[in-house]
């Protein structure tokens, strides 16, 4: 399967043409940015360390959660053949824990305890600062039917449900992260984009210290550092 015309380019991915219309190859980056791009840098290491555990993630997720997702083949270290889908464009948030821009909007310290997962929805554009949204604006906008709302909050709580058991059984706190869901030709709903640290937030459930993009918002030192203790994680998983 070759690279044919670049489609798309985001912040940490590139998506190319292949010789079949339904599939796509994704390129990962090395690039980091933060902030809606204000802040960008590059992490060592990152689109490797990514598109793996996102592969590793999907495998399990569509074997042992029954998640359908649009991944088809990882090709190289930072190259997947995957599914050519519409993206929705939603950032479905699923949040276990206080933290980010909750813990300003509510006045309540990071790693406050939540007494059940919160789902939030952002409308994904980087002009308007991807700008929270409910229910009503995703069905009034026409960005997914009822029908698609439905399965895509039920994917992204059986998901959270799934990934909370996993990374809690390699002493990792899942405090929240960003989903993206897309449309086949075919109007399947399938889980796309990424799970990785870029994504989520990653805590040792031990000693708290964040193990994600955080480092690299906040200027914490150690991020490449973070990304590959992450892989060993997950890996070590199997």
């Amino acid at each position: 399967m070759e690279k044919l015309e670049q489609l798309y380019e985001g912040k940490a991915k590139k998506v190319y043409a292949t010789d079949d219309p339904c599939i796509c190859i994704v390129s990962y980056k090395d690039d980091a940015t933060a902030f809606n791009g204000e802040k960008r840098g590059t992490i060592r290491g990152k689109g490797v360390i990514n598109n793996r555990i996102t592969n590793y993630l999907m495998k399990r997720l569509s074997a042992e959660a029954g998640i359908p997702t649009h991944y088809i083949e990882e090709l190289s270290d930072t190259d997947t053949a995957v599914k050519r889908v519409t993206i929705i464009p939603l950032e479905v948030i699923v949040r276990n824990v206080i933290a980010g821009s909750l813990s300003k909007r509510v006045g309540k310290p990071e790693g406050t305890e939540l007494r059940c997962p919160i789902l939030e929805f952002s409308y994904k554009d980087d002009e308007l600062g991807d700008p929270m949204v409910n229910d009503y604006h995703v069905l009034a906008m026409g960005w997914a039917t009822e029908e698609e709302l439905d399965a895509i909050k039920d994917y992204a709580l059986r998901i959270n449900d799934y990934l909370l058991k996993f990374f809690s059984s390699i002493g990792i706190d899942l405090i929240d992260f960003k989903l993206e869901f897309g449309k086949t030709a075919d109007g399947e709903i399938v889980l796309a984009d990424e799970i990785s640290p870029d994504t989520c937030r990653f805590w040792d459930s031990k000693t708290k210290k964040k193990l994600d993009k955080d480092r690299f918002r906040r200027d914490l030192g150690d991020t490449e550092g973070a990304y590959k203790e992450m892989l060993e994680r997950v890996f070590g998983a199997k």
